[in-house]
């Protein structure tokens, strides 16, 4: 799998998947979905830790400002404002998982 060619998997994709293997109404499982997303936001605006053991960890990590940030698409110099962002660390399971794929050589 290349980074060209590895394909996109939408929550759309991910409710029919869970659909056809539990048989639980779709409309169910989109509201479950995102109802699951909404905690996830916001348990993150109120500075808390989101924990998926065997996933991993979703946090907010404050990044520093810049008064010298430039627009890449308008090449326009800008300053930019202290701000959170969502931060990812991949748990045990999923890194090993990853391990696994096999890596295509040139």
């Amino acid at each position: 799998m290349s980074d060209k060619t590895a394909k996109k998997v939408t929550k759309s994709d991910i409710v029919d998947r869970v659909h056809v293997s539990t048989k639980i109404e779709k409309k169910v499982l989109q509201e479950a979905f995102e109802g699951i997303i909404e905690e996830f936001k916001n348990a993150l605006k109120s500075g808390s830790t989101v924990e998926l053991r065997g996933f991993g960890t979703l946090e907010p990590r404050l990044r520093k400002g810049r008064d010298k940030a430039r627009n890449p698409k308008t090449g326009e110099v800008l300053s930019v404002e202290p701000h959170y962002v969502a931060a990812f660390r991949a748990g045990q399971e999923l890194k090993k998982a990853l391990m696994e794929i096999p890596v295509e050589k040139k």
